[in-house]
């Protein structure tokens, strides 16, 4: 995936403004279960938030293994909510269409 340039990460973070978090990180932390359901999210939505109940300190080494794991980019972070965008691996079933120039 290609690195979001910042007027495109601005524009994911106003269309993340109305969605809710989809994954909660809590006591167990960053489990295997976990980082499925985000892969599994990120091909349904393109676009999620993973809010931290837990492990707050910890939440920045958190959002570079997501990055990591699922091939995602990290679109912000807005107190302890993540913003995390994936294009769908088919262009027929994007919704989000990122704007190519500022």
């Amino acid at each position: 995936m290609l690195e979001l340039k910042g007027f495109q990460k601005k524009y994911l973070r106003g269309l993340a403004h109305s969605l809710k978090p989809l994954v909660l990180i809590g006591r167990e932390g960053m489990t295997v279960t976990v980082i499925d359901f985000i892969n599994q999210a990120l091909l349904d939505h393109e676009l999620i938030k993973v809010r931290f109940n837990d492990f707050k300190e910890e939440k920045k080494s958190f959002c570079a293994r997501i990055v990591e794991e699922s091939k995602c980019e990290w679109v912000g972070m807005v107190g302890h909510v993540a913003i995390f965008y994936r294009p769908h691996p088919n262009p027929s079933k994007r919704t989000i269409e990122v704007p190519k120039k500022s």
